[in-house]
């Protein structure tokens, strides 16, 4: 990234005491960075928030702030960040929420609104 934020992080007490990331999440973001160069990257591990076994990595919510996004419609940054993941969304990542920005529409340290609770499949 050119001199940007990345933070690969658990949503549970993220900023806090963030573990080390995952495999998956530590791919997500090392493609994401590849494909886009962003100024800001957020790649944020939501599966405890849903009925699967601790330490999963197959929910995640990405932020990420591109040039490369400068002039190009919501669905077009979706599929491109859809394209560079397309490994990870076809073994084992179930969800993906992305919020795809142009810098001309972010702020640093902007406010990224959260992701709803799990709804499905949740005996809790």
């Amino acid at each position: 990234m050119h001199g940007g934020l990345m933070r690969v992080m658990s949503s549970a007490a993220a900023a806090a005491a963030a573990p080390a990331p995952g495999p998956v999440a530590a791919s997500i973001a090392q493609k994401l960075a590849a494909a886009l160069a962003p100024l800001h990257l957020e790649v944020l591990n939501e599966s405890d928030g849903h009925n699967v076994p601790r330490g999963s990595e197959t929910h995640f919510k990405v932020v990420v702030v591109s040039a490369a996004f400068e002039g190009t419609k919501l669905i077009d940054r979706h599929r491109v960040v859809n394209s560079a993941l397309a490994d990870e969304l076809a073994s084992g990542v179930h969800a993906l929420s992305i919020v795809a920005k142009a810098p001309s529409q972010w702020t640093e340290g902007a406010a990224v609104s959260p992701s709803p609770n799990c709804m499905g499949g949740s005996k809790r």
